[in-house]
């Protein structure tokens, strides 16, 4: 007990000098807090100190990694394999920064760490309570992971915590009590709440209303906590008179009330708060000696990279096709990677989500309308994206995509389950192992072209996969998907999978094209497939999206971008060292018309025979020569599981 008290003693003297900045949220969730503590971040690390985050999710859950995507959207994985919350992708992304697990704080995790230190005794039999040992916890917690470096061996100065959900909500009660106490506790100076509020806007009336903003500060000052700043979201600009009208209601400094209506692009935003005074505020209220001439050059890359969205024109149109496409928070991180290559490629990304399993033979019969109208966008597209997922519903039509873009001579890229489409896919239909499958979907399939991992399957959910941050080694063999990444001998890339190729399948692949170009450091785990005599069949057991960078985009997405736009051979070519968009346009506009025009032809020859009879009886298959399905026949079982108890 005495060595704990003193490790917290020194802790506490360590980290008098960090500067806290508490983000909380009002009258509704999803107002916009993950983008605006990243803006927060990012201005104050143009202005030259190292920045830190901590997302606080109020649920009983430990992690997020048992949560279907319809929940929260995508679970987002760290270096050590933390399934977390998807906003702290736009810390990592927006700050460029490594976190760790505990930059994720759940109402789980402070309970069973309470509870844990009641067990053993460190309480000396005295009653356990949220005031004071839950609200301890927390304040302990936050003090020592803000202490963490997540950017080389610097240590942090400035830690951002953005307290998830809504003030008001019972769930988040013990993190505010927390924070009202912790704002003592590291002194004034030290500590800035900033709460994002919305301001509907009303059809009926056409004029923005506060009072929600208004009862949403009063119930945090009920709580103990002021707002330094209020950030007020909106879905237009609001005038001036309305930010007054906050000021004198709320009762802050007009300088105090930042506006922030919706933009074209999130990089729009920190440029937007630097407008409105946010480091001239911060600097002052937090003492933080900021040399105020370096920010215009160190942001400067933001506003490139904001200019660039308006005036980029030519579109790229890459399809996803997946299994969650009704909440697109599903594939955040994977938008995201696209949105960094389409940039880098001097392209305007166009999207087009399509469901996976209105691809499938069975669709044909019962909706034959949009089987036709999404296998129609698939034919329109520039590229195609098979993404990670769970479950069996969707899987025959993601493996007929697969099938479609390798005869089709299409650029596609397979992620995590998208492989192993990808290689059930071949091995029906070029090794003819029509009963070819998975054995999470058929467990006693005749050819499990794709095996569970003993090692991860031990009868529990939770955190029992293969994840985190691990190597692949490059074979030998000529690779694409190498040269993209610069010719390493290994690259370093996160996992979130419990299934894998079976090895025993893997020589009879690659005699008939299919190359294993990358595998685990042990050549056990296959990671990485080409496909030879393509333009671009690339897929990845790892998930590379999720260390994709604005300024640094993923290679397997810049590739699948550059093969979309008929580019990739020529930045190959010039040895993957220019940034893409500095390619001269050797390929001019008119050459550019005449790719167009030649992918449109293909589609609607490929597709006109979809398109010229509705009748849901006829085969009617974009996939050359494709009469009868996939085998199995993409049937929906239901009891399929959508969520991480499934597998990848």
């Amino acid at each position: 007990m005495h060595k704990h008290t003193c490790y917290l003693m020194d802790n506490r003297s360590r980290g008098n000098n960090m500067k806290y900045i508490l983000v909380t949220g009002g009258v509704i969730s999803g107002v916009g807090k993950g983008v605006i503590a990243s803006s927060f971040g990012t201005l104050l690390k143009a202005s030259g100190l190292d920045v830190t985050s901590i997302k606080i999710d109020p649920y009983i859950n430990i992690d997020a990694g048992t949560f279907s995507p319809y929940e929260h959207g995508e679970v987002y994985v760290l270096d050590d394999g933390a399934e977390v919350d998807l906003d702290l992708g736009n810390y990592e992304r927006f700050l460029d920064i490594t976190l760790h697990r505990d930059n994720n704080i759940t109402t789980g995790k402070i309970y069973k760490l309470v509870i844990e230190k009641e067990r053993t005794g460190e309480y000396l039999g005295k009653t356990v309570q949220v005031v004071p040992h839950i609200t301890d916890a927390i304040q302990e917690w936050v003090e020592r992971v803000a202490q963490t470096p997540v950017q080389g061996s610097s240590m942090p100065q400035v830690c951002i915590v953005e307290l998830g959900g809504t003030i008001g909500d019972i769930e988040g009660m013990p993190f505010v009590e927390a924070f009202r106490q912790f704002q003592f506790r590291v002194k004034r100076e030290n500590f800035c709440v900033a709460h994002v509020s919305l301001v509907p806007l009303p059809k009926a009336t056409g004029e923005p209303k506060t009072k929600p903003t208004q009862s949403s500060v009063r119930e945090l000052r009920g709580a103990g906590l002021s707002p330094d700043l209020i950030v007020c979201r909106s879905e237009k600009p609001i005038g001036v008179e309305v930010k007054e009208k906050i000021s004198n209601f709320c009762h802050v400094g007009p300088d105090q009330v930042i506006c922030i209506h919706d933009l074209n692009s999130i990089y729009h935003v920190p440029l937007l708060m630097e407008q409105n005074g946010v480091i001239e505020y911060l600097n002052e209220r937090l003492q933080l000696n900021i040399d105020l001439s370096l920010r215009a050059k160190c942001l400067q890359h933001w506003r490139d990279l904001a200019r660039r969205t308006e005036t980029v024109r030519r579109e790229v149109n890459i399809a996803i096709v997946g299994k969650y496409t009704k909440l697109t928070d599903a594939y955040a991180s994977l938008m995201k990677a696209l949105q960094h290559a389409a940039l880098a490629a001097n392209r305007k990304l166009v999207m087009t989500f399509i469901e996976s399993c209105l691809l499938e033979q069975e669709t044909l019969q019962r909706e034959p309308s949009n089987y036709h109208k999404e296998w129609q966008k698939l034919c329109e597209s520039d590229g195609i994206l098979v993404p990670g997922g769970f479950g069996s519903r969707g899987m025959e039509g993601k493996i007929r995509a697969c099938q479609w873009a390798r005869e089709n001579r299409k650029p596609l890229l397979g992620i995590c389950l998208g492989l192993q489409a990808a290689v059930i896919e071949f091995a029906r239909n070029v090794l003819g192992l029509k009963d070819a499958n998975t054995t999470e979907i058929e467990p006693q399939t005749a050819n499990p072209l794709v095996i569970d991992m003993p090692e991860h399957h031990t009868g529990q959910m939770g955190g029992t996969m293969r994840l985190g941050k691990r190597t692949t080694i490059f074979s030998d063999k000529p690779s694409i998907i190498r040269q993209l990444y610069g010719n390493p001998k290994s690259v370093e890339e996160r996992h979130r999978h419990r299934y894998e190729v079976n090895p025993k399948y893997v020589p009879q692949l690659e005699e008939h094209g299919l190359k294993f170009v990358g595998t685990d450091v042990e050549m056990n785990r296959m990671e990485i497939i080409e496909l030879s005599g393509h333009p671009y069949f690339v897929a990845t057991q790892y998930h590379p999206e999720y260390l994709s960078r604005p300024l640094k985009p993923s290679p397997p997405f810049l590739g699948l971008i550059l093969a979309s736009v008929c580019r990739l051979d020529q930045y190959i070519m010039r040895g993957c060292r220019l940034s893409p968009r500095q390619l001269s346009d050797a390929s001019s506009e008119e050459e550019d018309n005449v790719a167009g025009l030649t992918r449109s032809f293909r589609a609607q020859k490929i597709c006109s025979s979809s398109n010229s009879s509705s009748s849901g009886s006829q085969q009617l298959l974009p996939i050359n020569g494709h009469k009868n399905g996939t085998a199995n026949g993409g049937s929906t079982s239901a009891s399929d599981n959508e969520v991480a108890c499934g597998a990848d």
